[in-house]
């Protein structure tokens, strides 16, 4: 249902292993990634939460809630990308927090 990069990350399938190799990070930019990454778990679930009623909406016959719902849920999804990619660019060292 919800395709993300999240997942694909680090994975030696996609040829990204290179690309995005660990090394450490200062407290500050651990917890601004903790924190992108949290900002996209819940962007995922607030999604996944308007598609599910969104989909309820369309059973029940009101088509143009259930799609303007399903527009949200989709603009959530783009936002939850981009943080899954800043969030690799900060453990690849790309993005670094001035504290």
């Amino acid at each position: 249902m919800w395709t993300t990069p999240t997942s694909w990350l680090g994975c030696s399938m996609y040829g990204m292993d290179n690309r995005y190799k660990a090394m450490a990070l200062t407290k500050p930019n651990q917890q601004l990634r903790r924190d992108l990454k949290e900002a996209a778990a819940l962007l995922k679930w607030a999604g996944v939460d308007l598609y599910v009623v969104s989909k309820r909406m369309m059973a029940a016959g009101d088509e143009q809630g259930a799609m303007e719902l399903m527009k949200i849920a989709m603009s959530l999804q783009e936002t939850e990308d981009k943080l899954a990619v800043y969030s690799a660019e900060m453990r690849a060292g790309r993005i670094l927090r001035n504290a």
